[in-house]
């Protein structure tokens, strides 16, 4: 039989236990479209874990008879989010003491994890270098770099970090070059902040970027364009 843990909701406002009237809660249950309180609902003896320790908490509900998932509704973003587990006090311990335990072989691990994902980041950000330098050859080297790197930034969305810029895309990088001429080399930002929509700045600022990537097109031409000083 699958397994269905309760779900604890950390309420956004005052709310009353509808069996003992006890409140304002802290977590509660909903039974029937109505608040009950963790004692009444049989979950007050367990105890809360944050979320943000995998290990802890993947050792602490498998050592758990009974657990719960909490959340709490995120009004900005319109749904439940989970804020952690509650779980037996003696299964928490115990998952405690086993990572104590192997805590410097995890740390270990996730060390040489690091260096392994360090060493991938920089790889990215030299390819995407290169073929900048390639399609911009006048395109200043630190200029180059800088593009490089903001735009493979790990965890960024940006177009290093995409399907199409790792591939090496010629569209993508030339789209990471434009956008840093377009902020860099610009009034766009200016434009924004004086309540221009971004469509009509995008306009007024093309021929411009235009200029730039043609000069840095050439072969050992010089850069131009508008700095923002």
């Amino acid at each position: 039989m699958d397994l269905v843990a309760p779900v604890v909701v950390e309420p956004l406002r005052r709310r009353r236990c509808s069996e003992c009237h006890q409140g304002p809660l802290e977590r509660m249950i909903v039974e029937f479209n109505a608040p009950v309180c963790l004692d009444c609902a049989d979950l007050g003896h367990l105890v809360f874990l944050r979320r943000g320790d995998t290990a802890l908490t993947r050792r602490a509900r498998e050592a758990s008879t009974l657990w719960a998932v909490v959340v709490r509704h995120n009004r900005r973003r319109t749904r439940y989010e989970r804020q952690g587990l509650l779980v037996e006090e003696a299964a928490l311990a115990e998952a405690e003491r086993a990572c104590l335990a192997d805590g410097e072989a995890r740390a270990a691990r996730r060390a040489r994890d690091a260096v392994r994902r360090a060493a991938r980041d920089a790889e990215i950000t030299e390819v995407l270098l290169a073929e900048i330098l390639r399609l911009f050859p006048s395109c200043p080297v630190d200029r180059a770099t800088e593009i490089a790197v903001h735009a493979s930034a790990k965890g960024s969305g940006r177009v290093g970090r995409t399907a199409a810029g790792r591939s090496l895309d010629r569209g993508a990088v030339t789209a990471a070059v434009r956008a840093s001429v377009r902020h860099v080399d610009t009034p766009y930002d200016s434009l924004l902040m004086h309540g221009i929509p971004r469509h009509q700045a995008r306009t007024r600022v093309a021929p411009a970027i235009e200029a730039v990537l043609l000069t840095w097109r050439r072969d050992g031409g010089a850069t131009s364009g508008r700095g923002r000083g």
